[in-house]
Protein backbone atom coordinates (compact mmCIF):
# COMPACT_ATOMS: atom_id res chain seq x y z
CA UNK A 1 0.00 0.00 0.00
CA UNK A 2 3.23 2.50 0.89
CA UNK A 3 4.54 1.38 -2.22
CA UNK A 4 1.32 2.37 -4.09
CA UNK A 5 0.08 5.61 -2.50
CA UNK A 6 3.30 7.26 -2.31
CA UNK A 7 4.79 6.08 -5.81
CA UNK A 8 1.10 6.19 -7.79
CA UNK A 9 0.50 9.89 -8.21
CA UNK A 10 4.32 10.20 -8.78
CA UNK A 11 3.92 7.88 -12.05
CA UNK A 12 0.87 9.86 -12.90
CA UNK A 13 2.92 13.51 -12.66
CA UNK A 14 5.87 11.85 -14.81
CA UNK A 15 3.23 10.80 -17.28
CA UNK A 16 1.72 13.90 -17.96
CA UNK A 17 4.64 16.22 -17.48
CA UNK A 18 6.85 14.16 -20.06
CA UNK A 19 3.83 15.01 -22.68
CA UNK A 20 1.53 12.10 -21.93
CA UNK A 21 -2.22 13.33 -22.03
CA UNK A 22 -4.64 11.05 -22.25
CA UNK A 23 -6.78 10.65 -19.03
CA UNK A 24 -8.78 7.91 -19.88
CA UNK A 25 -5.25 5.33 -20.40
CA UNK A 26 -4.06 7.14 -17.16
CA UNK A 27 -7.21 6.07 -15.70
CA UNK A 28 -7.26 2.84 -17.23
CA UNK A 29 -3.71 2.35 -16.55
CA UNK A 30 -4.69 2.86 -12.13
CA UNK A 31 -6.42 -0.64 -12.30
CA UNK A 32 -5.34 -2.05 -15.56
CA UNK A 33 -2.41 -4.65 -13.44
CA UNK A 34 -5.17 -6.72 -11.94
CA UNK A 35 -3.77 -10.08 -14.19
CA UNK A 36 -0.64 -9.90 -11.34
CA UNK A 37 -3.63 -10.91 -8.77
CA UNK A 38 -4.98 -13.83 -10.81
CA UNK A 39 -1.25 -14.68 -10.65
CA UNK A 40 -1.16 -14.97 -7.37
CA UNK A 41 -4.48 -16.28 -7.14
CA UNK A 42 -3.15 -19.16 -9.82
CA UNK A 43 -0.39 -19.59 -7.14
CA UNK A 44 -2.26 -19.60 -4.00
CA UNK A 45 -4.85 -22.42 -5.79
CA UNK A 46 -1.73 -24.70 -6.90
CA UNK A 47 -0.55 -24.44 -3.20
CA UNK A 48 -3.69 -25.42 -1.72
CA UNK A 49 -3.82 -28.29 -3.76
CA UNK A 50 -0.81 -29.40 -2.98
CA UNK A 51 -1.82 -29.63 0.33
CA UNK A 52 -5.45 -30.80 0.22
CA UNK A 53 -5.88 -32.76 -3.11
CA UNK A 54 -7.43 -32.43 -6.13
CA UNK A 55 -10.78 -31.68 -4.84
CA UNK A 56 -9.42 -28.13 -3.60
CA UNK A 57 -11.56 -25.41 -5.13
CA UNK A 58 -10.09 -22.96 -6.93
CA UNK A 59 -12.31 -19.59 -6.17
CA UNK A 60 -14.54 -18.73 -3.24
CA UNK A 61 -16.27 -15.43 -4.19
CA UNK A 62 -20.23 -16.20 -4.66
CA UNK A 63 -22.39 -14.49 -7.26
CA UNK A 64 -23.91 -12.09 -5.07
CA UNK A 65 -20.12 -10.95 -3.86
CA UNK A 66 -19.01 -11.02 -7.64
CA UNK A 67 -22.10 -8.40 -8.56
CA UNK A 68 -21.46 -5.96 -5.48
CA UNK A 69 -17.62 -6.30 -6.19
CA UNK A 70 -18.40 -5.44 -10.15
CA UNK A 71 -20.42 -2.31 -8.81
CA UNK A 72 -17.62 -1.09 -6.77
CA UNK A 73 -15.50 -1.66 -9.22
CA UNK A 74 -17.37 0.54 -11.83
CA UNK A 75 -17.37 3.10 -9.71
CA UNK A 76 -13.78 3.03 -8.79
CA UNK A 77 -13.03 3.37 -12.91
CA UNK A 78 -15.24 6.78 -12.46
CA UNK A 79 -12.99 7.69 -9.62
CA UNK A 80 -9.84 6.94 -11.57
CA UNK A 81 -11.33 8.95 -14.18
CA UNK A 82 -12.12 11.84 -11.93
CA UNK A 83 -8.22 11.58 -10.13
CA UNK A 84 -6.71 11.42 -13.31
CA UNK A 85 -8.49 14.50 -14.86
CA UNK A 86 -8.04 16.37 -12.03
CA UNK A 87 -4.09 15.39 -11.17
CA UNK A 88 -3.44 16.40 -14.97
CA UNK A 89 -3.83 19.75 -13.72
CA UNK A 90 -2.13 20.08 -10.55
CA UNK A 91 1.09 19.44 -8.93
CA UNK A 92 1.75 16.39 -7.12
CA UNK A 93 2.17 17.93 -3.54
CA UNK A 94 -1.54 19.43 -4.13
CA UNK A 95 -2.94 16.49 -5.68
CA UNK A 96 -1.72 14.87 -2.79
CA UNK A 97 -3.43 16.81 0.14
CA UNK A 98 -6.41 16.66 -1.40
CA UNK A 99 -6.57 13.17 -1.55
CA UNK A 100 -5.40 12.97 1.65
CA UNK A 101 -9.05 14.54 2.60
CA UNK A 102 -10.68 11.18 1.69
CA UNK A 103 -10.03 10.38 5.88
CA UNK A 104 -12.87 12.33 6.32
CA UNK A 105 -15.02 10.92 3.50
CA UNK A 106 -14.11 7.46 4.68
CA UNK A 107 -15.22 8.43 8.57
CA UNK A 108 -18.55 9.59 7.82
CA UNK A 109 -19.12 6.33 5.15
CA UNK A 110 -18.03 4.19 8.00
CA UNK A 111 -20.10 5.72 10.45
CA UNK A 112 -23.50 5.38 8.48
CA UNK A 113 -22.58 2.17 5.81
CA UNK A 114 -20.44 -0.24 8.69
CA UNK A 115 -21.04 1.71 12.02
CA UNK A 116 -17.64 2.40 12.81
CA UNK A 117 -17.33 4.31 16.19
CA UNK A 118 -15.57 7.39 16.49
CA UNK A 119 -13.73 9.06 19.60
CA UNK A 120 -12.83 12.20 20.34
CA UNK A 121 -9.37 11.67 19.02
CA UNK A 122 -10.69 10.47 15.73
CA UNK A 123 -13.29 13.65 15.04
CA UNK A 124 -10.49 15.98 16.47
CA UNK A 125 -8.07 14.10 13.02
CA UNK A 126 -11.16 14.99 10.82
CA UNK A 127 -11.10 18.44 11.21
CA UNK A 128 -7.87 19.43 11.55
CA UNK A 129 -7.78 17.16 8.01
CA UNK A 130 -10.74 19.50 7.04
CA UNK A 131 -9.19 22.26 7.89
CA UNK A 132 -5.70 21.91 6.20
CA UNK A 133 -7.90 21.23 2.83
CA UNK A 134 -9.91 24.46 3.03
CA UNK A 135 -5.87 26.57 3.93
CA UNK A 136 -4.90 24.58 0.44
CA UNK A 137 -7.56 25.94 -1.23
CA UNK A 138 -7.69 29.44 -0.71
CA UNK A 139 -4.24 30.59 -2.54
CA UNK A 140 -5.26 27.77 -5.41
CA UNK A 141 -3.27 29.48 -7.87
CA UNK A 142 -0.50 29.72 -6.15
CA UNK A 143 1.32 26.68 -7.61
CA UNK A 144 -0.24 26.17 -11.13
CA UNK A 145 1.54 24.55 -13.22
CA UNK A 146 3.04 26.29 -16.28
CA UNK A 147 0.77 26.13 -18.89
CA UNK A 148 -2.62 25.07 -16.97
CA UNK A 149 -5.20 28.30 -17.21
CA UNK A 150 -6.84 29.00 -14.01
CA UNK A 151 -10.35 27.57 -14.85
CA UNK A 152 -8.53 24.25 -15.23
CA UNK A 153 -6.58 24.48 -12.49
CA UNK A 154 -9.57 24.99 -10.16
CA UNK A 155 -11.21 21.87 -12.34
CA UNK A 156 -8.65 19.87 -11.57
CA UNK A 157 -9.04 20.99 -7.94
CA UNK A 158 -12.27 20.30 -7.82
CA UNK A 159 -12.50 17.14 -9.54
CA UNK A 160 -9.57 15.35 -7.69
CA UNK A 161 -11.69 16.51 -4.50
CA UNK A 162 -14.39 14.79 -5.65
CA UNK A 163 -12.25 11.56 -6.24
CA UNK A 164 -10.84 11.71 -2.47
CA UNK A 165 -14.73 11.94 -1.59
CA UNK A 166 -15.78 9.35 -3.87
CA UNK A 167 -13.02 6.83 -3.00
CA UNK A 168 -13.75 7.41 0.71
CA UNK A 169 -17.04 6.18 0.83
CA UNK A 170 -15.88 3.49 -1.66
CA UNK A 171 -13.28 1.54 1.30
CA UNK A 172 -16.42 1.50 3.96
CA UNK A 173 -18.64 -0.42 1.08
CA UNK A 174 -15.36 -3.10 0.72
CA UNK A 175 -15.73 -3.32 4.26
CA UNK A 176 -19.38 -3.82 4.46
CA UNK A 177 -18.91 -6.59 1.58
CA UNK A 178 -16.84 -8.08 3.97
CA UNK A 179 -19.49 -7.37 6.93
CA UNK A 180 -21.95 -8.88 4.52
CA UNK A 181 -20.04 -11.73 3.21
CA UNK A 182 -21.72 -14.73 5.32
CA UNK A 183 -18.74 -16.80 4.84
CA UNK A 184 -15.30 -16.95 5.87
CA UNK A 185 -13.22 -13.94 4.74
CA UNK A 186 -9.83 -15.24 3.83
CA UNK A 187 -6.45 -13.66 1.86
CA UNK A 188 -7.61 -16.12 -1.32
CA UNK A 189 -11.40 -14.62 -1.22
CA UNK A 190 -9.92 -10.75 -0.54
CA UNK A 191 -7.87 -11.13 -3.57
CA UNK A 192 -10.96 -12.26 -5.57
CA UNK A 193 -12.90 -9.15 -4.65
CA UNK A 194 -9.99 -7.04 -5.28
CA UNK A 195 -9.44 -8.75 -8.95
CA UNK A 196 -13.17 -8.40 -9.99
CA UNK A 197 -13.24 -5.04 -8.67
CA UNK A 198 -10.09 -3.64 -10.50
CA UNK A 199 -11.13 -5.64 -13.73
CA UNK A 200 -14.90 -4.34 -13.37
CA UNK A 201 -12.61 -0.62 -13.59
CA UNK A 202 -10.55 -1.57 -16.47
CA UNK A 203 -13.60 -2.20 -18.12
CA UNK A 204 -15.37 0.40 -17.44
CA UNK A 205 -12.21 2.67 -18.73
CA UNK A 206 -11.68 0.57 -21.73
CA UNK A 207 -14.87 1.69 -22.98
CA UNK A 208 -13.89 5.39 -22.46
CA UNK A 209 -10.47 4.93 -24.02
CA UNK A 210 -12.59 3.31 -27.35
CA UNK A 211 -15.00 6.05 -27.60
CA UNK A 212 -11.98 8.74 -26.91
CA UNK A 213 -9.60 6.69 -29.51
CA UNK A 214 -6.49 5.89 -27.01
CA UNK A 215 -6.27 3.53 -28.75
CA UNK A 216 -4.90 4.47 -31.89
CA UNK A 217 -3.22 7.42 -30.05
CA UNK A 218 -0.78 5.22 -27.83
CA UNK A 219 1.94 4.59 -30.53
CA UNK A 220 1.39 8.30 -31.56
CA UNK A 221 2.32 9.57 -27.92
CA UNK A 222 5.21 7.21 -27.99
CA UNK A 223 6.84 9.00 -30.22
CA UNK A 224 6.61 12.67 -28.77
CA UNK A 225 7.03 11.40 -25.56
CA UNK A 226 10.19 13.26 -24.17
CA UNK A 227 11.88 10.36 -22.43
CA UNK A 228 11.60 8.55 -25.07
CA UNK A 229 9.40 5.66 -26.92
CA UNK A 230 11.04 3.06 -24.97
CA UNK A 231 10.99 5.14 -21.54
CA UNK A 232 7.20 5.52 -22.10
CA UNK A 233 6.35 1.92 -22.16
CA UNK A 234 8.44 1.94 -19.19
CA UNK A 235 6.29 4.57 -17.46
CA UNK A 236 3.42 2.63 -18.80
CA UNK A 237 3.80 -0.46 -17.23
CA UNK A 238 5.26 0.25 -14.39
CA UNK A 239 2.38 2.85 -13.87
CA UNK A 240 -0.25 -0.49 -13.40
CA UNK A 241 2.17 -2.44 -11.26
CA UNK A 242 2.53 -0.01 -9.07
CA UNK A 243 -1.33 0.95 -8.60
CA UNK A 244 -1.72 -2.46 -8.08
CA UNK A 245 -0.23 -2.62 -5.34
CA UNK A 246 -2.08 0.47 -3.85
CA UNK A 247 -5.48 -1.56 -4.48
CA UNK A 248 -4.19 -4.61 -3.08
CA UNK A 249 -3.10 -2.85 0.16
CA UNK A 250 -6.38 -1.15 0.60
CA UNK A 251 -8.37 -4.23 0.82
CA UNK A 252 -5.99 -5.78 2.57
CA UNK A 253 -5.87 -3.47 5.37
CA UNK A 254 -9.48 -3.66 5.29
CA UNK A 255 -9.58 -7.26 5.55
CA UNK A 256 -6.62 -7.10 8.50
CA UNK A 257 -8.27 -3.49 10.52
CA UNK A 258 -11.21 -1.73 9.10
CA UNK A 259 -11.69 1.43 5.98
CA UNK A 260 -11.05 3.53 8.63
CA UNK A 261 -7.90 2.70 9.36
CA UNK A 262 -7.03 2.48 5.98
CA UNK A 263 -7.73 5.83 4.76
CA UNK A 264 -5.53 7.10 7.70
CA UNK A 265 -2.70 5.18 6.68
CA UNK A 266 -3.45 6.58 3.14
CA UNK A 267 -3.28 10.04 4.77
CA UNK A 268 -0.12 8.60 6.82
CA UNK A 269 1.64 8.49 3.42
CA UNK A 270 1.06 11.95 2.64
CA UNK A 271 4.40 13.43 3.77
CA UNK A 272 6.63 11.25 1.82
CA UNK A 273 4.67 11.88 -1.35
CA UNK A 274 4.71 15.71 -0.71
CA UNK A 275 8.98 15.24 -0.24
CA UNK A 276 8.96 12.67 -3.28
CA UNK A 277 7.33 15.92 -5.04
CA UNK A 278 9.73 18.12 -4.64
CA UNK A 279 12.68 16.01 -5.02
CA UNK A 280 11.82 14.16 -8.26
CA UNK A 281 9.54 17.61 -9.80
CA UNK A 282 10.69 20.87 -8.26
CA UNK A 283 7.70 21.69 -7.10
CA UNK A 284 7.30 24.56 -4.83
CA UNK A 285 6.57 24.10 -1.25
CA UNK A 286 4.43 27.35 -0.34
CA UNK A 287 3.59 28.33 3.59
CA UNK A 288 -0.29 26.88 2.45
CA UNK A 289 0.58 23.35 1.99
CA UNK A 290 3.65 23.68 4.99
CA UNK A 291 0.74 24.17 7.09
CA UNK A 292 -1.88 21.87 5.67
CA UNK A 293 0.88 19.51 6.09
CA UNK A 294 1.38 19.74 9.69
CA UNK A 295 -2.65 19.39 10.09
CA UNK A 296 -1.98 16.47 8.05
CA UNK A 297 0.31 15.16 10.69
CA UNK A 298 -1.65 16.02 12.98
CA UNK A 299 -4.87 14.48 12.22
CA UNK A 300 -3.01 11.49 12.20
CA UNK A 301 -1.07 11.27 15.37
CA UNK A 302 -4.61 12.22 16.70
CA UNK A 303 -6.12 9.21 15.53
CA UNK A 304 -3.55 7.16 16.48
CA UNK A 305 -3.33 8.36 19.89
CA UNK A 306 -6.64 8.03 20.33
CA UNK A 307 -6.54 4.09 18.75
CA UNK A 308 -4.08 3.44 21.46
CA UNK A 309 -5.97 4.18 24.41
CA UNK A 310 -8.87 3.00 23.01
CA UNK A 311 -6.48 -0.32 22.67
CA UNK A 312 -4.90 -0.10 25.69
CA UNK A 313 -8.63 0.41 27.62
CA UNK A 314 -9.81 -2.82 26.67
CA UNK A 315 -6.45 -4.70 27.04
CA UNK A 316 -6.81 -3.73 30.93
CA UNK A 317 -10.82 -4.39 30.95
CA UNK A 318 -10.21 -7.91 29.42
CA UNK A 319 -7.45 -8.11 32.38
CA UNK A 320 -9.33 -6.85 35.16
CA UNK A 321 -12.68 -9.23 33.66
CA UNK A 322 -9.95 -12.06 34.02
CA UNK A 323 -8.79 -11.06 37.32
CA UNK A 324 -12.11 -11.42 38.61
CA UNK A 325 -13.04 -14.59 37.01
CA UNK A 326 -10.14 -15.86 39.07
CA UNK A 327 -11.45 -14.84 42.21
CA UNK A 328 -15.02 -16.29 41.45
CA UNK A 329 -13.03 -19.83 40.96
CA UNK A 330 -10.97 -19.45 43.89
CA UNK A 331 -13.70 -18.63 46.04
Amino acid sequence: MSVGACGGPLMLRLYYVEGGSRIWLNSWLQTGGWPLTLITLVILYLYRRKIEGSDTKFYFITPRIFVASSVIGIVTGLDTFLYSWGASKLPVSTSSLLIATQLAFTAVGAFFIVKQKFTTYSINALVVLIVGTILLGIRANGDRPEGVTSKAYVIGFILTALAAALYGVILPCIEFIYMKAKQAITVTLVLEIQMVMCFSATAFCTVGMIINKDFQAISREAKQFNLGEARYYTVVIWTAIIWQCFYVGAVGVIYLSSSLMSGVIISALLPITEILGVIFFNEKFSGEKGISLFLSLWGFFSYFYGEFKKTKKLENRSSQNEITMTQTQSV
